[in-house]
């Protein structure tokens, strides 16, 4: 029990028992329809990395019941959860489905696949909008060591898929908007 369960009581059963060590049929399935995961890491002194990922649906291999691929697709080449993964091969990955209240959560230990394995022959990138730039660098291979579907109620709370905010954020042209903000913090730095 660690010291916040102390202080406001342990799970009910039911969430103790919704965690297992490997991805059940439903997690798989859920994994393969998901087009956006987000990859935390830690390095071996704490310092932490959240690195979103996105791709067509499937672009996250399910290999089976323990191991999942995830092309590495070139980026900003800041490669920050790779760094991570040199001192600390922990990793866990959360599955987002657009208008779907529930994610999956897959914890485990990865290790890099180089490109010239053969583990990624055949393997493209599955983007909904590629560049020149859109290519397979290299791969992570996950190793589950808990897997489990996470309840909708922050997504509840946040009306996150609301389509009404979501026509909001579009009318004001968010996207537009944060460019704008994040350029403006750039002065001086580009």
């Amino acid at each position: 029990m660690n010291r916040a369960q102390r202080k406001f009581g342990e799970p009910v059963p039911l969430v103790v028992n919704k965690i297992f060590p490997r991805m059940n049929e439903m997690i798989q399935e859920f994994v393969r329809a998901a087009p956006f995961a987000v990859l935390s890491t830690a390095d071996a002194r704490g310092n932490c990395d959240a690195s979103p990922k996105g791709g067509t649906p499937g672009f996250v291999k399910v290999l089976d019941e323990r191991r999942l691929l995830l092309p590495d697709v070139a980026g900003n080449k800041l490669f920050q959860s790779y760094e991570n993964l040199e001192t600390n091969p922990k990793a866990a990955l959360l599955f987002f489905i657009p208008g779907c209240d529930w994610t999956v959560r897959v914890n485990g230990r990865v290790s890099v696949v180089e490109k010239t394995d053969g583990r990624l022959a055949g393997i493209a990138p599955e983007v909904f909008a590629s560049d020149d730039n859109t290519k397979v660098l290299q791969g992570l291979l996950l190793e589950v060591d808990e897997a489990y579907a996470q309840c909708p109620r922050a997504f509840t709370f946040s009306r996150l898929w609301d389509v009404e905010r979501i026509g909001e954020a579009r009318a004001q042209d968010a996207n537009r908007h944060w460019l704008g903000r994040w350029k403006a913090s750039m002065a001086g730095r580009m």
